[in-house]
């Protein structure tokens, strides 16, 4: 489909050397794009032993974007930017989230780095009428109640992608999100790898299964392209009907 080539169009995944943010990255790559990535990790090749990374074709920089003064001084590896997804995120479970070290950390990564990001890449997305994709999460839609740190964060990214999304629209940038429900990545495997959790979790999605980071990929692809030309500020969660009930 024409609307979904992206040949010639330079992109730029925050969190994209793993999960979710990897499977948006390499279906933007096979769809023709330049792809860059930012991960945590000093290399591409640490990477090289996580199951859910492929870093193949991808441009890849360590930034952590937990500490505002990285992202300030990352250097920006192309002149032109079509798309933005700010996939990155993080979680601390055994009520780590209920300390104030672990709380503003999560909000650090979660929400606080969005801003900064999406200001840095401003000028680059305005000259090139480019799309901000903000990947939030379900649970910015219920409590989460062992990780207030993560919910605050999701939460605030949902209203940030409104926010921008009206604030930077005369700037010719359209803004929209995602809100995935459970996808089995690093970051659910406290749910995934337990089979009893996992049993739990499957009899509240309707659609019988996890989700995957194509699922969520597939929905990036069409918010950065023209079929979604007059979507703004919209979050769409992405959950298999877990949060119909």
């Amino acid at each position: 489909m024409q609307e979904l080539d992206f040949s010639g169009k330079t992109v730029l995944v925050i969190g994209g050397s793993s999960g979710i943010g990897n499977g948006i990255a390499q279906n933007f790559l096979s769809r023709g794009a330049e792809v860059h990535v930012w991960g945590t990790r000093a290399a591409a090749d640490d990477y090289a032993e996580s199951t859910d990374s492929n870093l193949q074709g991808l441009h890849y920089a360590q930034v952590d974007v937990g500490d505002v003064g990285q992202i300030e001084r990352a250097p920006i590896a192309f002149e032109r930017l079509d798309v933005l997804v700010q996939a990155q995120g993080t979680v601390l479970y055994d009520r780590q989230e209920f300390l104030v070290e672990g709380f503003r950390k999560v909000l650090d990564v979660n929400l606080t780095s969005l801003m900064v990001c999406a200001q840095k890449f401003h000028p680059l997305l305005k000259a090139a009428q480019g799309a901000l994709i903000i990947v939030s999460s379900a649970a910015a839609f219920h409590s989460t109640r062992g990780n207030p740190g993560y919910n605050a964060s999701k939460t605030g990214a949902f209203g940030l992608t409104r926010t921008l999304g009206e604030a930077w629209a005369l700037d010719g940038i359209r803004v929209n999100g995602i809100a995935p429900g459970l996808v089995e990545t690093k970051l659910t495997r406290i749910t995934t790898s337990n089979p009893k959790r996992l049993e739990g979790a499957l009899r509240t999605i309707p659609l019988g299964r996890l989700g995957t980071p194509q699922d969520m990929a597939n929905v990036a692809l069409f918010l950065a392209s023209p079929l979604a030309s007059y979507m703004l500020g919209q979050t769409l969660l992405v959950d298999g009907g877990m949060l119909l009930a």
